[in-house]
């Protein structure tokens, strides 16, 4: 007797933005129940299992096929999901389109990367040289958007592959407002971009994580420890699943001062 194959299944981190790119996409093609999302705490080791199946890297999200077989990296998965769930389309059909799409996204690594370094920094000398790298990002996409949609929203005529990537790391650098004051100037270098960001968190099929919970979640970052990491003194990661981030105190602002501990952070 042949036996059925089972879901789809994501490994992930459910406040990761790579992560939820796969949840956005699969959210605009009405399939989210279609995929099987295992939660994995990232402040505990990696099961051996889960190990096996990734060859021993830690990096989530991975895909494990129907048939077994193992993915990833995040705009790969993307793809796969789209070719496997292919209407209604979220990547763009038309092949000069579909590049624009890829120029876009191939913009995204730097941008996530500088955001991350931004908020990691421990170093209140070099604020303003992460803050000017980021608004040069932003000002790169504002250029790139009003060669390709000058009058629009989105780059084409609704919420699609580049909106898909680039959301979730809109989304995450809520914690640069919080804990850096970062904001896009109010200048026309950045006009489009700032419309085209608006229109992104707006956006029903994105509404996975809030700004709240990127904040609590994210702390630790802010204070230089990433991914579960222990900051000293500590004895819990800020991404602990409970107590849940909802019943925790707003973190202090004080990105460079003393680092809170377990007690300040609710944990």
């Amino acid at each position: 007797m042949t036996t059925a194959p089972g879901p789809i299944t994501v490994f992930h981190i459910p406040v990761c933005p790579f992560s939820q790119r796969l949840e956005i996409l699969l959210a605009l093609k009405g399939r989210r129940s279609d995929v099987h999302f295992h939660v994995v705490d990232i402040t505990q080791s990696r099961p051996e299992w889960l190990k096996a199946k990734s060859t021993g890297s830690t990096a989530l999200p991975i895909l494990e096929t129907t048939d077994g077989q193992i993915l990833r990296e995040s705009l790969i998965i993307l793809q796969y999901l789209e070719d496997v769930f292919p209407e209604p389309a979220v990547a763009q059909r038309d092949p000069y389109r579909r590049a624009v799409e890829g120029l876009m996204t191939r913009m995204e690594a730097d941008f996530g990367q500088q955001g991350y370094l931004y908020v990691m920094n421990q170093d209140p000398g070099r604020r303003e040289v992460f803050r000017d790298s980021l608004l040069q990002l932003h000002a790169q996409l504002n250029d790139f958007l009003l060669e390709h949609s000058p009058s629009g929203t989105t780059l084409f005529e609704s919420f699609g592959w580049a909106e898909t990537v680039f959301t979730p790391l809109f989304m995450r650098f809520w914690f640069l407002e919080y804990f850096e004051d970062f904001a896009l100037p109010q200048e026309p270098r950045y006009a489009r971009v700032r419309a085209w960001r608006e229109a992104c968190l707006a956006h029903p099929a994105a509404q996975q994580v809030s700004r709240e919970q990127i904040v609590k979640l994210y702390v630790d970052y802010a204070h230089g420890a990433g991914n579960g990491a222990l900051l000293p003194g500590r004895q819990r990661s800020s991404f602990v699943f409970e107590p849940d981030w909802r019943t925790r105190p707003w973190p202090s602002k004080l990105k460079y001062g003393p680092i809170p501990s377990d007690a300040d952070l609710g944990l």
